[in-house]
């Protein structure tokens, strides 16, 4: 189990961010990016697998500039309320929430001691994908199902670290035509698609695709240790 920590991005905006700590010396810290749900339970428990396979994982709050202490579950009305969260946090002024991000590699980095990698999901894929085209201090970056993240304007980023990217090939926010559009525009990610639904990593969700989920952690692993540490 881990706990909340604040940290402070370059412009002083303080920002809460779940932090959960491996047994023993960390091989490596792991940023985790919540969906539109907020750092909720099942981003603290994503977080905590990371933390048991010996990474220091670092859950960062993206809500914060907007609204402080979202905590959605996965019914119509949350999906509603956090897309309107997640509208308003992209309509913030550059660098709006990436400076968060920046804050929670440079946190993650100097805590562990080691190198940092980044994963996310649905609009934390999307920043995650961002993060790594345009932060600093990563090692690798492995964004699940980021929802835009294949429209052309993104695709032509350019990332300074190897990605990973897993998409559901039944995916109705991510048409499959668009990832295999992301593919051919970047032909040096690694781009892994599943029999699975937007949401298939996400076992609180009924899109929860076991096999999936299990598949791609496996491969997000593998990608992170030969990365991270």
């Amino acid at each position: 189990m881990g706990s909340f920590t604040n940290l402070t991005a370059a412009d002083g905006f303080t920002f809460p961010a779940y932090l959960a700590q491996p047994a023993g010396a960390p091989k490596g810290a792991i940023v985790v990016v919540q969906e539109i749900f907020g750092v909720n339970a099942h981003v603290r428990a994503v977080a905590d697998g990371y933390a048991a396979a010996g990474y220091l994982a670092v859950a960062p709050s993206t809500f914060a500039r907007v609204k402080p202490d979202v905590e959605l579950g996965y019914t119509e009305a949350d999906m509603n309320e956090g897309f309107g969260y997640k509208t308003a946090v992209e309509a913030l002024p550059v660098p709006g929430v990436m400076a968060d991000l920046q804050a929670a590699i440079d946190y993650a980095g100097k805590t562990s001691g080691g190198k940092v990698g980044i994963v996310g999901y649905c609009w934390g894929g999307l920043l995650t994908w961002r993060a790594a085209c345009s932060l600093t201090g990563l090692a690798a970056a492995a964004p699940y199902y980021g929802g835009g993240m294949t429209v052309p304007a993104e695709a032509a980023r350019q990332p300074k670290v190897p990605v990973l990217a897993h998409f559901g090939d039944q995916d109705g926010w991510i048409p499959l035509e668009t990832v295999h559009a992301f593919e051919r525009a970047q032909p040096g990610v690694q781009v892994q698609v599943y029999a699975a639904n937007h949401g298939f990593n996400c076992d609180h969700r009924a899109s929860y695709n076991a096999d999936a989920a299990k598949l791609a952690l496996a491969r997000t692993l593998a990608f992170f240790v030969q990365h991270v540490g």
